[in-house]
C-alpha cells in the first residue's frame, strides 16, 4: 500500500468473511483509478469471490492479476456483465464514464459498486436513480475516506453513542498530494474528472451527512480555484464549501492538491465533530511531527475529560461485509441508496454553483 500516493492508496484489513467461498461473486471492470484495489481488498476480506477482471488496457489487467492471481481475465466487458454467477460489478472507470458502466451493469441484473465520485453531472445522477428504481439493483459508492478508515469509523460510533451530546457541526479537511507525473491525462480534463468538489469533495459531504445524521442539506456557498498549476488549466487545485442540514446542523470542508513533499503520507486528512457536550478530532492518516507510525488518531473531549484512541485494529471495515449481505438479502444496512445518491447530488450542486476565485 502506497501511503505517499492517494491514487493508489488501498487499505488492507483483517479477513472478516460474512459468506463462504463462492456464495458472493464479483468482478472488477475498468481499472482507471487505483481505488479499485481498495475496493477489491474490502470485498475479498469480507468473503467475496473475485471472478473476472476486465479493462481495455492489458497492462492494467496484468498489474491487477499480479495482485489478485485468483481473477480470470475476461475476453470482454460483456463476458463479465453477463456472467450468471456474478452478483456485483465493481468498477473504477474514468469518473465521467462511471454512470454508463453502472447502467450497463444494472441492466444486466448486477449490483454495482463504483469508486467515488459516482457522477460528473446531475443528468447522470437522474439516470442512475431511475435505473435503481426500475431494476431494484444497487448503485453503491466507495466513499473510502470514511468507509475504509478506522479513525473515521470510530469517530462515527463515538458521535452516535452520545459521548459528545448532539452533533451540531462537522468540519472536514481533505488535502491530497497531486503527484502530477503519475496521473493519467483524463485526471486533468474537467469534463472527465468533474471538478474538485465533485471529486474529492464527495468524501467530505458523505461523512458530514453520516456524522450529523442528516438525510438532506443545502449548499450555502462553494468556491474553487487553480492557484498554482497554470500548466493544467482545467485542474482545480483548491475548493471549499459550506452546507446547512435539514435538521439545522452545519458543515464546512476544504479540499486541495497542496500536500507538501515533506509529509510522510499523501494527505493530512482531518475531521472535527462538534457536539453540544464535547468534540471529536480525527487525524486520519498522520499525527504531525509525532513519533507515531500511521494514522487512525482519534481525540475526544467531553465533560468527563480528554481521551485519545489509536483506532487501527479497533473497528475493522464492516461496510464491505454489510454490503455483501445487503446484496444477497436485499437490505440496506451498509448504506442506503438514498444516502449514496444524496451525497453525490450535493457535491454536484456544490461544484455546479461554485464561485471561481482564481
Amino acid at each position: 500500500m502506497k501511503v505517499s500516493d492517494g491514487m493508489n492508496y488501498a487499505p488492507k484489513g483483517k479477513p472478516q468473511p460474512v459468506v463462504k467461498q463462492g456464495e458472493f461473486v464479483f468482478s472488477a471492470v475498468r481499472l482507471d483509478h487505483g481505488h479499485i484495489y481498495g475496493m477489491t481488498n474490502g470485498l475479498t476480506e469480507a468473503g467475496g469471490t473475485l471472478k473476472y477482471v476486465w479493462d481495455p488496457d492489458p497492462k492494467k489487467v496484468e498489474a491487477f492479476l499480479r495482485a489478485y492471481p485468483q481473477a480470470k481475465p475476461a475476453r470482454s466487458e460483456e463476458e463479465a456483465l453477463e456472467d450468471k454467477e456474478t452478483h456485483m460489478i465493481a468498477g473504477a472507470a474514468v469518473t465521467s464514464e462511471r454512470c454508463a458502466l453502472g447502467l450497463r451493469a444494472m441492466a444486466a441484473g448486477k449490483d454495482y459498486f463504483t469508486d467515488k465520485a459516482p457522477f460528473t453531472t446531475l443528468e447522470q445522477l437522474a439516470s442512475a436513480r431511475k435505473a435503481a428504481a426500475e431494476t431494484g439493483k444497487k448503485y453503491m459508492v466507495y466513499y473510502a475516506e470514511r468507509l475504509h478508515d478506522e479513525g473515521a469509523l470510530l469517530a462515527g460510533y463515538m458521535a452516535q453513542s452520545g459521548e459528545i451530546g448532539k452533533v451540531i457541526s462537522v468540519t472536514g479537511f481533505g488535502p491530497h498530494r497531486l503527484g502530477a507525473p503519475g496521473r493519467p491525462k483524463w485526471f486533468f480534463e474537467r469534463d472527465k474528472y468533474g471538478g474538485i468538489l465533485c471529486d474529492i469533495g464527495s468524501h467530505q459531504i458523505e461523512q458530514y451527512l453520516t456524522y450529523a445524521g442528516e438525510e438532506d442539506a443545502t449548499v450555502t456557498a462553494s468556491r474553487v480555484a487553480n492557484y498554482a498549476h497554470p500548466e493544467y488549466p482545467e485542474l482545480e487545485d483548491y475548493g471549499d464549501c459550506m452546507l446547512v442540514g435539514k435538521n439545522g446542523t452545519t458543515n464546512y470542508f476544504r479540499v486541495d492538491w497542496f500536500t507538501p513533499d515533506g509529509l510522510r503520507t499523501w494527505g493530512d486528512g482531518r475531521v472535527l465533530i462538534l457536539g453540544t457536550e464535547g468534540f471529536i478530532e480525527v487525524r486520519k492518516y498522520v499525527n504531525l511531527a509525532a513519533d507515531q507510525p500511521g494514522g487512525g488518531h482519534v481525540f475526544l473531549v467531553n465533560g468527563q475529560g480528554e481521551k485519545y484512541v489509536n483506532a487501527v485494529g479497533v473497528t475493522g471495515f464492516p461496510f464491505f461485509g454489510q454490503l455483501i449481505l445487503d446484496c444477497l438479502n436485499r437490505t440496506e444496512n451498509a448504506m442506503t441508496q438514498a444516502h449514496a445518491f444524496k451525497a453525490a447530488e450535493l457535491c454536484l450542486l456544490a461544484q455546479k454553483n461554485a464561485l471561481r476565485v482564481k
